[in-house]
């Protein structure tokens, strides 16, 4: 292993956990607030066409760093619409 593909963990191994991060704080809070849609989603579509533009669809690096990493960005997505669909339901139901 040459220092470049070493060098190639460090996203793979960053990327991931810094997503989980806030997968996690969105699960344990169940609220969205302060968490842009369109910043993860941007970053899960950068992610999928990066994985895509590399063509290393079998290395451990991209498939972690990238690809992984989108998968979850996209569920983060998910997750804050739901949850700020609730928040507005929960709203409305309490101005009535």
């Amino acid at each position: 292993m040459n220092y470049i593909e070493l060098i190639g963990y460090i996203p793979a191994i960053i990327f991931p956990t810094a997503t989980i991060v806030q997968l996690f704080f969105l699960l344990k809070s169940k609220s969205s607030q302060g968490v842009s849609p369109a910043t993860w989603g941007s970053f899960a579509i950068g992610n999928l066409s990066l994985y895509i533009y590399t063509e290393k669809y079998d290395a451990f690096q991209s498939i972690f760093g990238q690809l992984l990493t989108s998968f979850i960005q996209f569920y983060i997505v998910f997750l804050v619409y739901k949850y700020q669909r609730k928040a507005q339901k929960v709203t409305a139901y309490t101005e009535k």
